[in-house]
Parts: structure tokens; C-alpha cells; sequence
């Protein structure tokens, strides 16, 4: 019978896995995809290799059972099995749902699923006092708070990266100056969180101030190398010779019409209205002479050289975003197998369960064939429903989504990387406008969210009772 409840456990396991895969891994990609940093071929490959790393090398080697904290680990004492069959369902009710969803094209977060699913087993064995009810309340606020925050947090990026640089009279000179400066940040905050959710899990522990100085070392260098790389950038404004005229120049041109239009008016003396009538025919013809003679294929190529730049980012926080992902959430999968596994082999609970490298491995690989069999669905979802992205909305996402799951990593609040992802998409979709948004995807979004631990939970026990049937 064991041998049967641990092939049977290695199976959902990997089929947990496949869906983590298949759903959840469009939090790293999907923004890349949707500004075209990537090709969807391109952003499978990069997330496996990525996915499948953080997963084996930075994954989990002692991981807590995932119903410590949730449930009263009291209630399955008198009879271990309990939890393994409870284990069971709630891995097999995960994998189903996160299926549908990902059928549906829909972002759910795969933490709340496996939380569902272990309080539908917790109800049926120990009632609804088994629950710890604020743990589930601070996790049911997180649906709310998460994608507020990291909407926000976006939004003032790429409103930054609107006004210093989008808006700027030049566009590529404004980004050579301030690109530098986003690459420390960029690799500061990468690597702080990388020092506080991966290396930890080795063991590595570092004290504030050192995971501080070794990130501000990490983000001085590439800070660095990418001031000495933006200056080298063929058509740089002190490598470019001038020619013709620009539309910045058009705009003031037009403003200073508009401002000679009400001086004139403001004052009647016929010997003043005569010069402003003079001076304003004078600027009116040079505004014309402008218009007709504005180089827009100069601006235009500009705006193209400075998203060009910021795909390098937006495809480096997408790296560090995937392996971070592999890291910590296969977990999810692979925790409650190696706890159904404890159980097996010493027949009592235990408390902490060790993860052996082949059931990392196993994890990693089920998130590989996820992500290449069924993963484009939720990609195209948040890189292109929700709203139109290119590099610099991408980067700002991305970014923003990245300083969320940290901050609130550190103030140890439970928080779902799908929903700051869609959160930070929302929020840099809202400096284009209501308008620039898909509120029906939205709302679709939104209703998945709010089910995914209530029919998780349902699910969980119907397969407990199927399997209670079946094997007990």
C-alpha cells in the first residue's frame, strides 16, 4: 500500500508541478512577451532554463508542511494517514483547478490554491475550528492589497519614465543620462530579494547590513557598465550631427503663439497693438516654416532606440523574476510531497519535512513541461489582454511587482506574485487611462481571484472522499 500511496504522490506531485508550470510562470514572462522584449519561443525557452535553475540549485532543502499555520496539526496525531490522503486531495484538487484556469487563460495564484485546498481537507477532519481563520484573513486581504500596491508603486515608475524621458525635448539623451541610474536600482532591489528568498534557503544567513552592501556593491557595477554602454549608442545626441528642425521646437513655437495672442489682447494701445501684431505674424510664419520642416523619422527613431534600451531590463528582471519564481514556489508542489513522504516512512507527523535534489529536480522538470505545453495561454493574457505593453510599461511592471513581493516579503505578508503582477500591469496601464484598459478581462481576472480558495476547498474535498473510498 505504500509503495502505491508513493507513486501515487510522485504522480500529483508532478502533475502539481505541470500546472504550476502551465499558470504561474506568466508572472515572470508574460510582460516580456506583451512589449515584445521576447518572442512567446524565446520566453519558454529563457523561463525552463531559468525555472528549472532556481527550482534545483536555490529550491527549498528544508521546507515547513504546508498546513502549519493554516490548520491544527493536533487533529491528524491519532491517525497519520488522514493527512496523507488530505495531502493527496488537496495536491490533486490544485493541480485540477490551476488546469482550468490556465485552460481559461486565467492568472490565479497557485500559493492561494494550495491553501484552499488544505483548509477543504481541514473542514471535513476537524471542523471549522480546525482553521486558523486570521491566517486565512491575512491572505485573503493580500488579494486586495498586493495588486493595490504594486499597481501604485508601478505607476509612479512609469510615470517617472514618462515625464524624465518619454517627454523629455530629447528623449535618447534623457535616458543615456538617467539608465543608469534604473540599473542600480533594478539590480539592487534583484538582489536584495534574491538574498532574502533564494541564498536563504542555502543556509547563507546574512545579516541586514551585509545583504545591503552586497546588493549596493552588485548595483554600483552594473550602474557602472551601463553608463559606459548607453554612451556608446550609435545616433547619441553628441555623436549626431543637427539637422532640420524638431517637434519640441513646433510645441513652444505654438505656445509662444498662444501667449503673444493674449498679451495683444490684454492691451489696447494702438502703437503696442501694432508691434504684437507684427511679432506674432513673424512667429506664426516661423512655426509654419518648423511644421512643414519637423524631422519626425528622427523622433521617431529616438523613441525607438530608448524602448530598445530598456529591453535589456525588462528581460533581466524577467530572468531574475523566473528564477526567484522557481525558487520559492516549487515549493508548492514539492513540499507536501516530501510531507506525504515523512509520513510514509516514519508513520507520525513531523513538523519539518527535507527535500532530497530529486524531488527538486522532479519539481523543476513538471514546471518545464508546464510552461512549454500550456504556458502561452496565461502568458498572452498578461502580456497582451489586459493591456498594450512595450518595454518601458514592461520594465515598470515588472519592477514595481518586484519592490512589492519584497517589501511585503519582509514585513512577512502573505502575498501572491500573479496578483502584483496583474496589479503592476493595472497600474501602468492607468497612465494611459481608463480607456488604455480590458475591463472585461479585468473583471474575468477578478472573479478567479475571488474563487480560487472557496472551490479549491471544494474540490479538496471531494478528492479526499474519493480517495478515502478508494484506498481506505
Amino acid at each position: 500500500m505504500e509503495g502505491i500511496l508513493g507513486a501515487l504522490t510522485l504522480a500529483l506531485g508532478f502533475y502539481m508541478a505541470w500546472n504550476i508550470g502551465a499558470n504561474d510562470v506568466a508572472n515572470a514572462m508574460g510582460t516580456s512577451v506583451g512589449s515584445k522584449a521576447l518572442t512567446l519561443r524565446q520566453a519558454v525557452y529563457l523561463a525552463a532554463i531559468l525555472e528549472f535553475a532556481g527550482a534545483f540549485f536555490v529550491g527549498s532543502s528544508v521546507s515547513e508542511t504546508i498546513q502549519k499555520g493554516i490548520i491544527d496539526p493536533t487533529i491528524f496525531e491519532a491517525d497519520p494517514m488522514i493527512f496523507v490522503l488530505g495531502m493527496l486531495g488537496a495536491l490533486l484538487a490544485t493541480g485540477a483547478l490551476l488546469q482550468l484556469a490556465s485552460y481559461l487563460a486565467l492568472p490565479i495564484s497557485t500559493t492561494h490554491a494550495i491553501v484552499g485546498g488544505v483548509i477543504g481537507f481541514g473542514l471535513v477532519i476537524g471542523g471549522i475550528d480546525a482553521v486558523f481563520w486570521p491566517e486565512v484573513g491575512s491572505i485573503a486581504a493580500s488579494w486586495i492589497l498586493s495588486p493595490v500596491i504594486s499597481g501604485i508603486i508601478s505607476y509612479f515608475i512609469f510615470g517617472l519614465i514618462q515625464k524624465k524621458i518619454l517627454y523629455a525635448l530629447n528623449p535618447l539623451e534623457a535616458t543615456q543620462r538617467l539608465m543608469p541610474y534604473f540599473v542600480f536600482f533594478c539590480f539592487f532591489i534583484a538582489t536584495l530579494s534574491l538574498l532574502y528568498n533564494g541564498l536563504s534557503q542555502l543556509n547563507l544567513d546574512l545579516e541586514v547590513a551585509g545583504a545591503l552592501s552586497i546588493s549596493a556593491t552588485v548595483g554600483l557595477l552594473a550602474f557602472l557598465f551601463s553608463y559606459k554602454y548607453v554612451q556608446k549608442i550609435p545616433g547619441s545626441p553628441e555623436h549626431e550631427p543637427p539637422s532640420g528642425f524638431q517637434p519640441y521646437q513646433a510645441v513652444s513655437l505654438e505656445k509662444a503663439l498662444h501667449h503673444l495672442q493674449r498679451a495683444r489682447l490684454s492691451n489696447q494701445n494702438e502703437q503696442f497693438q501694432s508691434q504684437f501684431t507684427e511679432v506674432f505674424n513673424q512667429v506664426r510664419s516661423l512655426a509654419d516654416t518648423v511644421k512643414k520642416n519637423t524631422q519626425i523619422t528622427r523622433c521617431a527613431t529616438q523613441y525607438h532606440s530608448v524602448e530598445k534600451l530598456f529591453v535589456f531590463l525588462q528581460i533581466l528582471s524577467a530572468c531574475l523574476v523566473a528564477f526567484a519564481h522557481g525558487a520559492n514556489d516549487v515549493a508548492n508542489a514539492i513540499g507536501p510531497v516530501a510531507a506525504i513522504f515523512a509520513v510514509l516512512k516514519t508513520h507520525s507527523l513531523q513538523t519539518h519535512s527535507h527535500i532530497p535534489s530529486w524531488l527538486l529536480a522532479l519539481g523543476g522538470g513538471g514546471i518545464v513541461v508546464g510552461l512549454a505545453t500550456w504556458g502561452w495561454r496565461v502568458i498572452e493574457t498578461i502580456g497582451k489582454k489586459i493591456t498594450e505593453l512595450t518595454p518601458t510599461r514592461g520594465f515598470s511592471a515588472e519592477f514595481g511587482a518586484a519592490i512589492t513581493i519584497l517589501i511585503a516579503s519582509k514585513i512577512g505578508l502573505p502575498v501572491s506574485t500573479t496578483h502584483a503582477l496583474v496589479g503592476a500591469v493595472l497600474g501602468v496601464g492607468l497612465n494611459r487611462g481608463i480607456k488604455a484598459l480590458n475591463l472585461q478581462m479585468l473583471k474575468e481576472i477578478a472573479l478567479s481571484w475571488i474563487v480560487t480558495i472557496p472551490l479549491c476547498a471544494l474540490f479538496s474535498i471531494i478528492a479526499f472522499y474519493i480517495l478515502k473510498s478508494l484506498i481506505l
